[in-house]
């Protein structure tokens, strides 16, 4: 009797310490993380998501990047220099030009003095300048009709230069100004003439006129 007590003991003892199944519980967020790890490779794109670049097109934007430059500035266009010939009267003009002949005659003969290439003949208002068979002859003359002084090129053919008044206030005397003689397509005056087809420096002090 008491060896069946102690058998019906030790079988309740060794229930006892068997610890009861555990009840799987599964979780709501778990489950939808798992479910959402098995369906991404089907959802998302095998490409990489691109970039997206802002830009600004601001014409006034300067060095956002190292390789920007800032604009370049516009080109002003600057209107060219209208040059008439001065109102003056024929005492003027006679007295202006003939100073002007004057003074070319003596300029250019200085220069003859000093080459063997050059003759200056001045006769009746006509300066003839002669260099030569391989050169020609140039001929300045006053126009008092026109109030020019004409210039004949063997280079460039004829040529008319009128008295135009340059600037006033340039003296202390009132209404005076400074003029020179140019040819009023180009103007050129009769130095750069002869600069540019004889090499020769006839640069003279600039007329006045109302003295």
């Amino acid at each position: 009797m008491a060896r069946s007590s102690l058998a019906q003991v030790a079988r309740v003892a060794r229930l006892g310490l068997r610890a009861p199944p555990v009840a799987r519980i599964s979780s709501p967020s778990f489950a939808a993380a798992s479910s959402f790890s098995q369906l991404a490779p089907q959802l998302l794109p095998s490409t990489p998501i691109p970039t997206i670049r802002f830009i600004s097109n601001s014409p006034n934007r300067k060095g956002i990047t190292p390789d920007d430059k800032p604009p370049a500035p516009k080109d002003v266009d600057i209107p060219p220099v209208v040059r008439t010939a001065a109102e003056i009267t024929d005492d003027v003009y006679h007295s202006v030009a003939d100073e002007y002949m004057d003074r070319l005659v003596t300029h250019l003969e200085g220069i003859q003095d000093e080459r063997e290439d050059i003759d200056v003949e001045y006769s009746a208002g006509v300066l003839t300048v002669r260099f030569g068979p391989e050169i020609g002859t140039y001929v300045i003359n006053k126009q008092p009709p026109n109030k020019q002084i004409w210039l004949s090129s063997p280079k460039t053919g004829p040529k008319r230069y009128d008295y135009v008044v340059l600037g006033d206030g340039q003296h202390e005397k009132q209404d005076t100004a400074c003029g020179e003689w140019l040819y009023l397509r180009d103007n050129s005056t009769m130095t750069q003439l002869f600069k540019d087809e004889l090499g020769i420096d006839i640069s003279m002090p600039v007329g006045s006129y109302g003295e």
